[in-house]
């Protein structure tokens, strides 16, 4: 099995417009183990996407290691997928030439021009291939978005709040999806997500931030069996622990937003 990433001491800092520095990544240390679905929580603007871009090579550590498979990240990759909050479809192509953009790029579209079809179905959009994004829905255009994102057989799928702008019935839906290609790839998902439920509802484990310099206060593994009843006990006592940690981790002791 392919996908195991280790974060190493990682550190990242930006420079303000005033010349001073923010630091946004302290001495993270976690490791994600192939084929397991982790969420990554914390108080808004901790650095979690900031961690997620690293692992994508988007944005390289200044500090520390990331390893993909034993090997360091230094640059974006084909192996690792990325999906944004945003859908970010090119409005001037059909949803096919959106899902393919990908592999046209990389020159290998005619070879595999079967698994554009596969995934285009796989995620419910057949007969929609012509369609351009203004004339689907959130939810579909977010479902292109995820197919773009898997075509390429990455080892890793990185999502970045990519349900955060959807309705609650869409989202719960499109979290079903997300957890059905999960399981039928058997890929590493990453997940940053504000949304509580959301991170008890998907993960096998729950990766807690800090606030800014982001380090790691604490993991959280979710021993439930899937599907996953939102009501029962056992969740509901995973998401009390787990918003516990956000509002007083470490000497924050204000929540950082409310549910």
């Amino acid at each position: 099995m392919v996908g195991e990433i280790k974060i190493e001491n990682v550190g990242k800092h930006f420079e303000n417009p005033d010349g001073t520095t923010l630091t946004a990544l302290k001495d993270v240390n976690f490791e994600v183990k192939a084929g397991s679905f982790i969420s990554l929580i914390g108080p808004s603007g901790c650095g979690k996407t900031t961690l997620l871009r690293a692992i994508a090579g988007l944005n390289l550590a200044d500090e520390g290691k990331v390893l993909l498979d034993g090997e360091p990240v230094s640059k974006p990759g084909h192996e690792r997928g990325f999906a944004f909050q945003q859908a970010n479809l090119y409005p001037w192509l059909t949803i096919e030439k959106n899902i393919s953009f990908g592999l046209r790029a990389r020159g290998i579209y005619k070879t595999n021009k079967e698994e554009v079809s596969k995934y285009i179905e796989m995620v419910g959009l057949k007969g929609f291939e012509r369609a351009y994004p203004h004339q689907l829905s959130g939810g579909m255009n977010q479902r292109a978005s995820l197919a773009r994102a898997l075509v390429g057989h990455p080892k890793v799928l990185l999502l970045d709040e990519p349900l955060g702008a959807l309705d609650a019935f869409t989202r719960m839906n499109m979290q079903d999806e997300i957890l059905r290609i999960w399981k039928e790839h058997n890929m590493t998902m990453i997940m940053v997500t504000h949304d509580v439920d959301e991170a008890v509802y998907l993960s096998d484990q729950v990766v807690i931030m800090t606030p800014r310099p982001a380090k790691i206060e604490q993991v959280i593994d979710i021993k439930l069996g899937r599907p996953r009843a939102r009501g029962n006990h056992d969740f509901l006592k995973y998401r009390t622990k787990i918003l516990e940690i956000l509002n007083y981790a470490g000497e924050n002791k204000e929540p950082e937003y409310y549910l």
